[in-house]
């Protein structure tokens, strides 16, 4: 018997993909825009083991793709939900520039494209 072999412990696709029909979209959307942020705090070295993780260039990445994530999502998640995000956005923004050895014109570091000049 392989590893890759299912048990009867593990769900199958149908039982995961019930499972996901019952959670609304902004669920999943600020579910994913979490787990964006951590990954892009964690690669910016905002970790405890900072040094360890440190990745700029992930980083850019990810906060580019919260950016667009947020920006085309607006309108489908409340205010509620948006506005802690961009500002978490922002944060991961504004670190990324002080980590930045040479800093990116105003405009052009991650996600500006979508949320425009980042200021401290």
């Amino acid at each position: 018997m392989s590893d890759a072999t299912p048990t009867s412990d593990s769900p199958g696709f149908d039982d995961m993909a019930r499972d996901i029909a019952e959670v609304p979209a902004v669920e999943v959307i600020v579910t994913v825009a979490v787990n964006l942020m951590s990954a892009a705090a964690v690669k910016l070295g905002l970790t405890e083991d900072g040094e360890d993780h440190k990745d700029l260039d992930e980083a850019r990445k990810l906060v580019h793709a919260l950016a667009g994530l947020l920006d085309a999502s607006t309108t489908e998640i409340s205010s509620f939900h948006a506005a802690p995000l961009r500002d978490g956005l922002k944060s991961l923004q504004l670190a990324f520039r002080e980590a930045s050895l040479v800093p990116d014109e105003p405009g052009q570091g991650p996600g500006e494209k979508y949320t425009g000049p980042v200021f401290g």
